[in-house]
């Protein structure tokens, strides 16, 4: 079979103005970036067709690294409805530089189940990582400038939160100091860098409904306390305008297409395991403006990205999917039942039974969040018959619709199973209203026990110094309310990447909380995570290059 990249360059692509006006998209609304991508106006959001549309989750089984290929089903599933004569809408994140050049090598979907062109979107596209990484860096220049102007005003701050980005895995700039030399160079101080998905400015944008809401989260922001005890925010530092300015393009959502010219909105890229894991509120509510079913995707496994979908985006939003598409593949299953990554694609039914209780409190959570949900089994080359069997019946004795996606290698007619399937579920028996794993009114470490305990299966909860510190800070401020964003291992459920299938009674350690008073959010830092990611020893980037003019090496 030809590479994810030959496969990309071997679809003749429709013109991004002709697939936005065969959907009837007024043509002043349509910026172009070239031929096949453009940026449409939020202002073309119907939100009466987003109350009453047919919003679809993808998620999955607790990751490998043996791999799932959500992002591949999404697309697939988009082929699969558009094959049975359905008018389907994809709604993805972008894909970061970092694990691109790093681990993934590219995360447009696979095989002949893609968005593209696939070159433009692994790499700068539009250019909204970049506007996010300059407005979060601009940010820090600003307040560096502040603090070194008025120094001798007797201002200063106590504590520094603000925190730099680069859209590129560097583990050297986790902790750096700024200012040294001279005077002229700025206050030392101690400073650092984290990954641009992991900036409360993607998770604003992402986050925001317009214009107006954007400019309010990013005033908001709080960049540390002074020696009062005072908090310090954007609209004290007074330059909230200018960073608006700076991600006036990127607020637009991207639109491109699939291997089979079904529309794709590609906007925002927040990490699941670092951040909330969702693509823009924007892109999603144009997706659904547009389409008859719209179908989006949440970062990692259900613990993470679903869970934050329905108890951030959905929250804020006030969105309420009809479905949700649970992806599992026999590899993942195997893994979990213990068989060594080098061996997953050899048959081992006992593991995969073993491995199955993992897809099991997927769904078991799902239903917790008053979803109705089907099993996606997403087939890799060497699955055995007698494997995929096994899943089915067992989903069949759960009361779970099953269907095998095979998009990787067929495109659109590799997932027809699964795209009726999808359909017949949401006519016959939709997701009632949307439950919620706590309540806003609940305090902090209230949030926190009950995601822990009710989604994966902690007996308790354990707080730093630090971590108590914090929630002290947070009620005093009056930022109780926020909604939750743990950062954890997307491996297991617990914080300990090695504690894999579906582990009961552990301790679940939280070492910090950070306030993203921008996004709205309080990010739970959760075991040992990071985040600003490192290379591997062997990064993809080492593949990458340029033969006979053509991009070789994203996969």
């Amino acid at each position: 079979m030809k590479s994810d990249i030959e496969i990309a360059r071997s679809i003749e692509l429709v013109k991004i103005k002709e697939l936005a006006k065969s959907f009837n998209m007024p043509e002043d609304y349509v910026t172009h970036y070239g031929r096949h991508m453009a940026k449409v106006d939020i202002s073309l959001i119907d939100e009466e067709r987003v109350k009453n549309g047919n919003l679809i989750l993808v998620t999955a089984i607790t990751p490998t690294k043996a791999g799932i290929g959500k992002t591949t089903v999404s697309v697939g599933l988009a082929l699969g409805m558009n094959k049975i004569g359905k008018k389907a809408f994809l709604a993805l994140r972008e894909p970061s530089l970092g694990p691109c050049f790093g681990m993934k090598g590219g995360a447009a979907g696979g095989g002949y189940a893609q968005v593209l062109p696939m070159e433009k979107i692994n790499l700068h596209f539009t250019g909204d990582f970049h506007a996010i990484t300059s407005a979060n860096n601009m940010i820090s220049a600003l307040l560096d400038n502040y603090i070194y102007q008025n120094r001798d005003n007797g201002f200063g701050l106590k504590e520094i939160l603000w925190r730099r980005v680069l859209d590129v895995n560097d583990r050297s700039l986790r902790y750096i100091v700024t200012g040294l030399g001279p005077k002229t160079n700025g206050v030392t101080q101690e400073a650092g860098f984290d990954i641009t998905p992991a900036s409360e400015i993607m998770a604003i944008l992402c986050l925001a409904k317009d214009e107006d809401d954007l400019r309010r989260r990013i005033e908001n922001i709080l960049l540390g306390y002074t020696y009062d005890n005072k908090p310090f925010t954007v609209k004290d530092l007074g330059v909230a305008g200018a960073i608006v300015v700076l991600l006036k393009d990127a607020l637009s959502p991207n639109l491109v297409q699939t291997t089979e010219h079904t529309p794709a909105f590609v906007h925002g890229g927040p990490f699941a395991n670092i951040a909330h894991g969702c693509n823009s509120v924007l892109a999603t509510k144009l997706a659904m403006t547009y389409g008859e079913y719209a179908i989006t995707e949440a970062g990692f496994g259900a613990d993470l990205g679903a869970e934050k979908f329905y108890d951030i985006k959905c929250r804020k939003a006030g969105l309420n999917p009809k479905l949700t598409v649970l992806v599992v593949t026999a590899r993942a299953l195997k893994m979990h039942g213990g068989v060594a990554q080098d061996m997953v694609g050899q048959p081992n039914l006992e593991a995969l039974k073993v491995g199955i209780a993992n897809m099991e409190k997927h769904l078991e959570n799902l239903a917790k969040f008053g979803q109705t949900a089907v099993v996606a089994f997403n087939r890799y080359g060497d699955d055995v018959q007698e494997e995929i069997d096994y899943v089915r019946e067992h989903c069949a004795k759960m009361g779970i619709g099953f269907a095998v996606n095979n998009a990787f290698v067929e495109g659109g007619a590799g997932a027809v199973e699964l795209a009726e399937l999808v359909v017949k579920t949401i006519e016959e028996k939709p997701s009632a209203e949307l439950n919620f794993a706590y309540a806003d009114e609940d305090d902090v470490p209230t949030k926190i026990g009950k995601v822990a305990a009710d989604i994966y299966g902690a007996k308790q909860v354990t707080f730093s110094a630090t971590a108590k510190k914090k929630l002290a800070m947070i009620e005093e401020l009056g930022y109780a309310h926020f909604p939750i964003c743990i950062a954890k291992t997307q491996y297991s459920f617990s914080t300990n990447p090695k504690l894999i299938n579906a582990p009961k009674g552990f301790d679940f350690q939280v070492q910090d909380i950070v306030i993203n008073a921008g996004a709205e959010m309080l990010v739970v830092i959760s075991g040992e995570i990071m985040r600003m990611p490192g290379l591997p020893k062997q990064p993809q980037a080492l593949h990458i290059d340029i033969v006979n003019g053509e991009i070789e090496g994203l996969s």
